[in-house]
């Protein structure tokens, strides 16, 4: 039986850690099938992402073995199957497209993710999830009703054993401890290119600023907000004859897109943390 991973780790950089690693796992009967590295100058730390086959020990023995490995680099690594499928729950509010373009790709095979659950303040989905067999949960959110929304929502993101969160255009800010909870696995769509036009309403800001191009941005949720680390941003050309309404219908396909690539790169171990950025071997 194949039995496929990705290692991701991250260390300050020495000479011999690509050496060190491919040594690790030869030891071991692995076979590196796809690697890549990178050394930050700036911060003086080495990130890699490995992917190989390994059919003499187990998922656990690996995991095992890894963390008294690591511990002479001062290795932060972490070991995934390449057969188990991202669990994942979308919160989504009002917008429809970037919700309706995940479950698209998911059930055609294009994305590794496995959506458990859909969350929503509103029940405008409720249907469109019902014709994918999602689970839908309608959670209204107010100002006083907040905390304990907030916490029936992460409920449900323990409950199905979530390793993802995606906010498909879902407008309420979580709170600082939500964002905590959830830090390192929650992707949130911005319908701008960050740091341009924060915040609510950025279509409006940029058709104000008579801007000549509309973005939007991918990023991992933090207490800051709009301001988590870059996943992924894209671009489409305006000009003075449109409207806000023609911003934001153009913005969609942008913002559909950019999620995707974010959350497919994400479930498939490409994205590592470098404080506040990140470091994505595609």
């Amino acid at each position: 039986m194949h039995h496929a991973y990705v290692l991701t780790l991250s260390c300050p950089d020495r000479p011999g850690i690509v050496h060190a690693v491919s040594g690790f796992l030869l030891e071991r009967g692995g076979n590196i099938e796809e690697a890549a590295q990178y050394n930050d100058r700036d911060t003086g730390l080495f990130f890699m992402r490995v992917q190989f086959a390994c059919d003499q020990l187990t998922h656990e023995d690996l995991r095992a073995q890894l963390k008294f490995f690591a511990q002479p680099f001062n290795m932060e690594c972490q070991l995934h199957s390449t057969t188990q499928p991202m669990r994942t729950v979308i919160f989504v509010s009002k917008e429809g497209h970037c919700l309706n373009d995940l479950l698209f790709r998911w059930k055609s095979g294009l994305l590794p993710v496995d959506i458990a659950a859909i969350v929503s303040n509103h029940r405008d989905f409720y249907q469109l999830a019902a014709s994918y067999n999602v689970p839908f949960h309608h959670i209204p959110v107010t100002a006083a009703t907040k905390p304990q929304a907030e916490a029936k929502q992460f409920e449900i993101v323990q409950s199905e054993g979530a390793e993802l969160v995606v906010l498909a255009r879902y407008m309420q800010v979580l709170s600082d401890d939500l964002c905590r909870k959830l830090s390192g696995r929650a992707i949130n769509i911005h319908h701008s290119f960050l740091p341009s036009f924060k915040g609510a309403k950025p279509y409006y800001q940029a058709h104000e600023r008579g801007v000549k191009l509309i973005g939007a941005t991918a990023h991992y949720v933090t207490a800051d907000l709009d301001e988590g680390p870059i996943i992924e941003q894209d671009v489409a050309r305006a000009d003075h004859s449109k409207t806000v309404e023609m911003l934001t219908a153009m913005g969609r396909d942008t913002e559909s897109q950019v999620l995707a690539r974010a959350v497919k790169w994400h479930s498939e171990h490409r994205v590592l943390l470098n404080g506040h950025k990140t470091v994505i071997f595609k």
